[in-house]
């Protein structure tokens, strides 16, 4: 263990699994105590007991503000302070602009876009008491460009994208550093319940992609993320490592979004 985390404590939603459950993995070999929020309870209290001392569990439902003071004070209570806050719930859903309800469209947003918001404002105060800390937040490679099917998800994680920029200016006084991370596809649950396999649980998991075997990415790095390398970059944002590291896009992709992968060589000479 190289410590890298070592002394932080650290609130983490949508914890239970996937890119969230990583991050909360990873924080503890580094030396953090962690607080994993989530809906699924019951896999989301394993995964802490799994983790041992230094990991706590707390029932959090992003949208709801008071929710979020009751995760901050658990948090506080339990390890004396706040360091790092990883906004990493989120849920997906498929449907063209067209068969989108406005109650579906709402739901995604209110996850997605207004979880991240009040995330950021609950935690603000303890962060500052602190002395200063890091905020990340989880966008996506749909936060950077369109993706067909997906105007519900776009938009949330555009907004992400763009309060993150906002945070980053409001919070730098206190020593308090706001980024994003855009993972392309990534190994985890998010879209089970998304109109395609599973129950629509409104599970607030993490970043996803198809299943790996499904998964044909038009990429330079021809494979699907494991959750890991996305947790990779979250450490090194709420690390130290990461000191003048604010309001910045973070992309880890396999190279998703450098460019068409197809070359074409009409018009060219010999």
């Amino acid at each position: 263990m190289s410590g890298r985390l070592e002394g932080k404590v650290a609130l983490i939603s949508g914890a239970a699994r996937g890119i969230g459950e990583a991050d909360a993995r990873l924080f503890i070999e580094e030396g953090a105590r962690i607080v994993m929020g989530d809906v699924l309870d019951a896999e989301g209290a394993q995964v802490a007991k799994d983790l041992g001392e230094n990991a706590a569990y707390v029932h959090l439902d992003v949208t709801d503000p008071d929710s979020w003071a009751n995760a901050i004070k658990e948090t506080t209570d339990r390890f004396g302070r706040l360091d790092v806050l990883v906004n990493n719930a989120g849920i997906l859903r498929f449907n063209t602009i067209e068969d989108t309800s406005l109650e579906e469209y709402e739901t995604v947003i209110r996850v997605n876009q207004v979880g991240a918001f009040l995330g950021m404002k609950a935690a603000l105060p303890a962060l500052r008491a602190a002395g200063g800390g890091s905020i990340v937040n989880i966008s996506s490679t749909a936060g950077l460009e369109a993706l067909f099917g997906c105007a519900s998800y776009c938009s949330s994680k555009f907004a992400v994208r763009g309060m993150t920029k906002v945070a980053a200016l409001e919070f730098g006084a206190d020593n308090i550093r706001v980024n994003s991370v855009h993972p392309g596809g990534t190994n985890t649950q998010i879209a089970d319940g998304a109109g395609g396999p599973g129950s629509d649980s409104a599970a607030h998991a993490s970043e996803d992609a198809p299943s790996e075997s499904d998964y044909d990415p038009p990429q330079p790095i021809k494979r699907i993320a494991d959750p890991k390398e996305i947790a990779e970059m979250v450490l090194f944002l709420a690390s130290d490592a990461s000191s003048f590291c604010t309001g910045a896009e973070f992309v880890v992709d396999g190279g998703l979004t450098a460019g068409s992968p197809i070359m074409t060589m009409s018009g060219a000479s010999s």
